[in-house]
């Protein structure tokens, strides 16, 4: 596994729980606004299927033993780990990486992107993963633009069925950003997860060290429109919050 960054304690990331986050490196997007670049390019260019001229921008990881060193010192002072990127699904690694923090007593949630659905599938059916949030990136017709990559729908549908359809909590999660999102697509989104649990429409925050260093400087919603577009989302789902 090749992890490039730990949060020590998070209060909000694994609901209900105290937690740590593991951070992968690797993605298979690359969301104009992520705010994470230095964990898109992974340091093992073996790893993964990525661009070789993406490897060079590529980050040193931390190591797994240190990792888990932190997790035994832990134990019984938190209760789960969040699994975050990057994207982890990328990593062939993840299931037997997921067992080792398991077998020390923890709760496991997966943050994903859902562009491996035969992972995500074997990953609840092994009971390894005890909360999902996935990131909705934009409607169908949009996606490609958003995350400025090739896209397979087909497999991002599968993954919001799959997790659906499961007897997990969940959540799905979507960075709204005034040039590339507008009123109409949550309501498309909202089609697109109908009946979901739980959706939260995050605000894109400009700031240095953005991906796409153009969009450092881009506007926001404020917080009233993010609340009135999740009253748009509030139609489609059980609940659909702005997380201001």
């Amino acid at each position: 596994m090749i992890i490039g960054g730990l949060e020590k304690l998070t209060l909000l990331d694994f609901p209900d729980n105290l937690a740590a986050i593991a951070f992968t490196k690797g993605c298979n997007f690359r969301c104009h606004y992520c705010y994470n670049p230095m964990l898109v390019w992974p340091h093992r260019p073996e790893a993964l299927a990525l661009d070789e001229k993406d490897i060079e921008k590529g980050y040193p990881q931390i190591s797994e033993e240190d990792l888990f060193l932190f997790l035994k010192e832990r134990q019984g002072k938190i209760d789960g780990v969040v699994i975050t990127g990057g994207e982890p699904t990328l990593h062939a690694d993840l299931p037997d990486f997921i067992k080792r923090i398991k077998s020390l007593g923890y709760l496991v949630k997966l943050d994903t992107n859902g562009t491996n659905p035969k992972m995500l599938a074997s990953l609840i059916e092994n009971k390894l993963i005890d909360y999902i949030a996935m990131d909705l990136k934009a409607p169908w017709d949009k996606y490609q633009s958003v995350v400025d990559v090739s896209v397979n729908l087909d497999n991002l549908q599968k993954s919001v069925k799959i997790i659906m359809s499961s007897s997990l909590p969940y959540e799905f999660r979507t960075t709204l950003v005034p040039d590339l999102h507008q009123a109409q697509d949550i309501a498309s989104m909202g089609e697109a997860i109908r009946g979901a649990t739980k959706w939260y429409l995050q605000k894109f925050k400009p700031d240095t060290g953005l991906l796409d260093p153009s969009f450092e400087h881009k506007s926001t919603f404020t917080d009233q429109e993010l609340k009135d577009l999740a009253l748009i989302g509030a139609k489609f789902v059980k609940k659909c919050q702005a997380r201001i």
